[in-house]
């Protein structure tokens, strides 16, 4: 049912400056991939075989990731190098992309609202943040594609945080439905450290359906000033919050990334031995 994904990729990605400053921090990478390029396997994996960017200014870079380049796969292909040449067709086979400029920034839910275009008012579909990296043996948004398809209704994927730590996420309240399902009624931006409804963050998953291009038109600025994406699914007449099974990193901020680097390497089998043995070595 979910064919289409919206990835929003117009942030400037100032905590990560210097090195943002020419490259898209969505193209950081983590060992040898751009950090989104782990979000688009996700998504295929779950199904997925439409890729639709929203980008900003100075981002051209993702579309030439995603694109074939002839040269470089005829130099892989001479030199035998399969493996090599795999990886990086893997990429474009099968799935299209569409790229779409977000010309000021002016909120999640403003960047959702410039894919309406692509979207169109019949199908539901998916909206993956970029800075939140998942780690599972099922796909996060195919566990949540699975769970929307027995509920029929717009499903936010969430997490449990510190209760130091709410007013940085957008944090939910409701009703447990099950083991990790919650009907919600209650949805706050960044609410102030003793004043959120819960510990129950919102993460970077989400499948909508069309009328929300509706509600966030209808939503005014809220929270620093934007067009807040939380402020418009609290207009849903019906919502669902589904606590995924999985690890996630924040790729935007500089301890979790490096904490990713570090997992994501003891995770492959060319460097676990030997960068363990690294890390004993070091006088910590």
């Amino acid at each position: 049912m979910i064919r289409t994904a919206v990835i929003p990729a117009a942030g400037l990605g100032t905590r990560f400056l210097p090195a943002t400053k020419a490259v898209p921090k969505e193209m950081i990478p983590i060992i040898d991939k751009p950090t989104v390029q782990y979000i688009v396997e996700e998504a295929v994996q779950a199904g997925v075989r439409h890729i639709v960017f929203i980008t900003g200014r100075n981002k051209s870079a993702i579309a030439n990731h995603f694109d074939y380049q002839p040269e470089l796969e005829r130099h892989l292909r001479e030199k035998g190098k399969e493996e090599e040449l795999a990886s990086v067709r893997c990429m474009v086979e099968g799935v299209a992309y569409s790229f779409i400029r977000q010309n000021e920034p002016r909120g999640l839910g403003h960047a959702v609202l410039c894919a309406r275009h692509v979207i169109g008012e019949d199908e539901p579909f998916a909206v993956m943040l970029g800075d939140d990296v998942m780690v599972s043996s099922e796909p996060v948004l195919g566990q949540m594609i699975y769970q929307y398809e027995q509920i029929g209704a717009p499903l936010i994927a969430l997490e449990e945080v510190a209760p130091d730590a709410v007013n940085r996420y957008g944090i939910v309240d409701g009703v447990r439905m099950g083991q990790q399902l919650f009907k919600l009624s209650e949805l706050v931006e960044k609410p102030s450290i003793g004043e959120s409804p819960s510990n129950l963050a919102i993460m970077g998953r989400y499948i909508l359906d069309p009328r929300i291009f509706e509600l966030i038109e209808q939503t005014g600025s809220g929270a620093g000033g934007e067009i807040q994406l939380t402020d418009a699914l609290r207009q849903y007449p019906e919502i669902y919050g589904f606590k995924y099974s999985g690890k996630r990193y924040d790729a935007g901020n500089k301890l979790e990334f490096l904490k990713a680097v570090v997992e994501f390497a003891l995770a492959r089998d060319e460097f676990r031995d030997p960068f363990r043995a690294y890390l004993k070595s070091l006088d910590l």
